[in-house]
């Protein structure tokens, strides 16, 4: 049956993107890799001191629900970041650290889809482009994945008042990315509100992925935990996704957290005891005290802001360009993004990947991205600078 599940999944889009291209060789000169969102920028040296000042502690194994010292940090930057009262969030019950929230995302559905021999398939609900490893989450755990069109007619996020009650009655888990990845569209408080009313009304858990939270152009993007205790000062039925790989740069840390509803995170600290990842004693330090600190991640921001200038100017008034609220990728209308992607790589040495990859056709065959392409603007802005410029020249 595992294997079978396995067989069902799609490819990543990073396997199609190099099928795609094999065989194609750029042009002699520089070239440009934006296709894959590693932050490029240097983590803060606060990181590396803390971890040698505990390197003493590398002989202990760490405990699985991480140090009271982490939960605390946890706690209190999510009531500064959203509003929330210090006594809303207990870091004895509402916080789990897991080893980045990839780990995370695709193991919940696990304790959430329900064993059902008979009746109506569970479904997992996830926004179309999708992250891979929803769809994988979803599969493996046996639910149907159900595709969200998330498309400019749609804002860039999925129209939850077009969702059948059918539909809902048999969902046990909806994924909402924001900002969205690869849109960089910003869910308001009142959508967040309305997917968490969805929730409770109809008993599935809303996963709020928000590791680019910290990425914002103008304003702070509001959060699933900040609407959930909007709407009845509890967090049931949500739980939220935060990572230190994007706001910090720092993504071989591995180092994220799951907040939100007790109950559940006590089924998936059960769940996680059996196998997963548990980060050493002294990156736990650091994350802790990266989470306590602002400063950098102040300063990661502008760093970002002047790249989406230097992409404003080469840009505006091509390629259907708009500004992303945040994120740190574009999302640029070619036409067909494959033909795009093998034009930009053969004749300008410029590696995007087709929008088409991470997306997934609707009943009528229909792939809702397959005229994007997806640009992660990641690099130096000098670099970023020549990159489109290029792809200016080779698609005018």
């Amino acid at each position: 049956m595992w294997n079978d599940r396995l067989d069902r999944l799609q490819e990543f889009p990073f396997r199609r993107l190099a099928a795609l291209l094999a065989g194609i060789d750029p042009p002699p000169g520089e070239t440009f890799d934006l296709t894959i969102g590693e932050p490029q920028h240097r983590p803060p040296p606060l990181l590396a001191e803390v971890v040698a000042r505990h390197a003493h502690e590398w002989n202990r194994y760490p405990p699985l629900n991480g140090t009271a010292a982490f939960r605390r940090a946890v706690c209190a930057w999510l009531a500064r970041r959203y509003h929330l009262p210090p006594e809303a969030l207990d870091p004895e019950r509402h916080v789990l650290p897991v080893a980045g929230t990839k780990e995370a995302l695709f193991l919940l559905p696990e304790v959430l889809v329900p064993e059902r021999p008979e009746g109506p398939r569970p479904a997992v609900l996830v926004p179309n482009p999708v992250y891979a490893v929803y769809v994988g989450a979803a599969v493996l755990a046996g639910a149907e994945p159900v595709y969200l069109p998330a498309t400019r007619e749609t804002g860039f996020l999925p129209d939850l008042d077009a969702l059948e009650p059918a539909l809902l009655e048999r969902t046990a888990a909806l994924y909402l990315c924001s900002p969205a990845n690869p849109q960089g569209a910003v869910a308001d408080l009142a959508y967040w509100r309305r997917a968490v009313r969805l929730a409770r009304r109809y008993g599935f858990v809303l996963l709020a992925d928000e590791c680019y939270a910290q990425l914002y152009d103008r304003e702070p993007p509001p959060g699933a935990l900040e609407a959930a205790w909007a709407e009845d000062r509890s967090f049931s039925g949500v739980l939220a996704f935060h990572s230190l790989s994007k706001r910090s740069s720092a993504a071989g840390l591995r180092s994220g957290f799951v907040a939100g509803d007790p109950e559940v995170l006590a089924r998936f600290l059960r769940l996680r005891a059996y196998a997963a990842a548990v980060q050493p004693l002294p990156l736990m330090a650091a994350a802790t005290a990266l989470w306590a600190e602002e400063s950098h991640v102040e300063a990661n921001r502008a760093l970002y802001r002047r790249k989406f200038d230097i992409a404003e100017r080469r840009l505006s008034n091509r390629f259907g360009f708009y500004r992303p609220a945040g994120g740190f990728f574009l999302w640029l209308e070619v036409g067909d993004g494959e033909a795009a992607t093998v034009e930009l790589w053969r004749r300008g040495g410029v590696k995007v990947l087709p929008g088409g990859y991470l997306a997934v056709p609707d009943r009528e065959g229909r792939n809702p991205a397959r005229g994007y392409v997806r640009l992660a603007m990641v690099h130096d802005e000098a670099t970023l600078e020549r990159a489109l410029d290029r792809l200016v020249e080779v698609l005018g």
